[in-house]
């Protein structure tokens, strides 16, 4: 490390002093975001938005690989088609932004600023689907959504945000169901086979879920403050939104039947997450699947003879073995460099100077853990993609050991209580909203997600609050 490290990092405040500066610092400062002249909306720079188009790519072969298409949807949802479904419009109104005016003339009707799109996707299917043979009915959207959030945060909270919506029409609620638990592992194999972050799977209270679905399923992540961030969600809506919006279809019977759907989705968000889980006080740590550079090289003494060519060819090279790579021929000092490249969160810096070019040795930093390894060029390429796999097992095993140390079972209130302050508190509920509003006056905790596998019956849990008969394993934390 250079020895201007603690000037460099000055302005990016101690996650243990205040994270949430900490974490507002990393985005602005290392290049990835900016806020805008829009109320709650910000600007994703290149280099955030490189990182998402990482994750939408892979994200995106896995929905194709699943059997899933992509399409578009109209931004604007007139108001009668929103209200069609109470439940699911009582549940958005708060956050629905409208267009009244269109050049200079009022609408006659209000159009909706997508919140999602079930509403319009609906209407769409129900003319599209006619009989079985038109099922499953298997499409995405990767677009854009607007929420009028009162409090805003780049990634985690904003009122305009990019993300994807999954949505899927099938013949009986079974099939639905399989689809939206496919669909939450395909999630939970994203987040920690390429955002290398461990996740907690269950499903939602009655109270969380979303507005008109049957049932939610959620992927939650604990961030290293201790707090639960929701990463992706599937929902299984039975027949709800089918019969409120005509979709229905003849089956081999000749009987005309509802469908039963789902939708799913994640969100630029989980960057908001990656940063949380993953960035130390120097900045940035990100898992190499998603890093816009695997590699920088940072060529030593450049004013030597052979030096840049040397770091020009092993740039090649690397480049051409499909890495992605970063040749940084600046002007700036190599200490001033190392910093940049720290702070941005690349992997692995590539140090080259005349000794090395001697020895045919490169060094190789690892962001994640600065050790430094001193490695031959033959074979670099083999090297590095190693390397690049223990750096992101070496990620995900530091996060679930958070994680594991933070999650706390819990059967005593005062326990309980402790326990959401630092992490999480995995205990009994009964499964009754009022008893789950009280816990949340109470602790600021809120319900994350219920375990699949409690077998009410074979227990004798009571409620870690209320003393009542326990139906749920519910996993309690405060959350962004």
């Amino acid at each position: 490390m250079a020895k201007n490290n603690e000037e460099f990092v000055q302005h990016i405040a101690s996650r243990s002093e205040d994270f949430a500066q900490w974490y507002t610092d990393v985005v602005i400062k290392t290049d990835m975001s900016d806020y805008s002249e829009v109320r709650g909306c910000m600007v994703i720079k290149p280099y955030g938005y490189a990182i998402w188009e990482l994750m939408q790519a892979q994200m995106d072969q896995r929905f194709k690989d699943t059997g899933h298409v992509n399409a578009y949807f109209p931004l604007l949802i007139p108001e009668s088609m929103l209200m069609r479904e109470a439940e699911h419009v009582e549940g958005f109104a708060p956050e629905v932004a409208w267009v009244t005016q269109g050049g200079t003339e009022t609408l006659t009707e209000r159009l909706a600023i997508r919140p999602t799109s079930e509403t319009i996707i609906g209407t769409m299917y129900a003319k599209w689907i006619q009989s079985y043979r038109d099922l499953p009915m298997l499409m995405n959207q990767w677009c854009n959504v607007m929420r009028w959030e009162k409090s805003t945060r780049p990634f985690l909270r904003t009122a305009e945000f990019l993300w994807q919506e999954g949505h899927t029409a099938h013949a009986t609620f079974d099939e639905a169901q399989e689809e939206t638990m496919r669909m939450l592992g395909v999630y939970k194999d994203f987040a920690e086979n390429v955002l290398a972050i461990p996740v907690l799977t269950g499903r939602k209270s009655e109270k969380e879920k979303f507005a008109g679905a049957y049932a939610t399923y959620t992927m939650e992540a604990m961030m290293q403050d201790g707090k639960a961030l929701q990463m992706g969600t599937s929902h299984n809506m039975a027949q709800n939104f089918a019969k409120s919006y005509e979709i229905m279809y003849l089956s081999k019977e000749g009987h005309q039947e509802y469908c039963h759907t789902t939708s799913w989705g994640t969100s630029t968000r989980m960057i908001g997450g990656v940063i949380m889980v993953h960035g130390d006080d120097r900045g940035l740590v990100l898992p190499p699947r998603i890093a816009p550079y695997q590699a920088v090289i940072v060529p030593i003494a450049t004013h030597k003879e052979g030096v840049m060519d040397k770091a020009d060819e092993v740039f090649r090279s690397l480049k051409a073995a499909g890495i992605r790579m970063k040749l940084d021929d600046s002007e700036q000092s190599a200490g001033w460099k190392f910093n940049q490249w720290e702070m941005k969160g690349v992997p692995v810096r590539i140090e080259l100077g005349p000794k090395d070019i001697e020895k045919n040795q490169a060094v190789l930093v690892r962001r994640d853990t600065h050790e430094k390894l001193f490695v031959s060029l033959e074979g670099l390429a083999d090297t590095i993609k190693q390397l690049l796999d223990d750096i992101h097992q070496s990620m995900f095993n530091k996060a679930l050991a958070i994680r594991e140390e933070r999650t706390q079972d819990v059967r005593d209130f005062g326990a309980f209580m402790e326990a959401v302050k630092t992490g999480f508190a995995r205990a009994p509920w009964c499964g009754e909203r009022e008893c789950e509003d009280e816990i949340k006056a109470i602790t600021g905790a809120s319900t994350r997600c219920y375990t699949l596998d409690y077998d009410a019956e074979a227990h004798t849990d009571n409620c870690i609050f209320c003393d009542k008969k326990a139906k749920h394993l519910m996993y309690f934390g405060r959350a962004y």
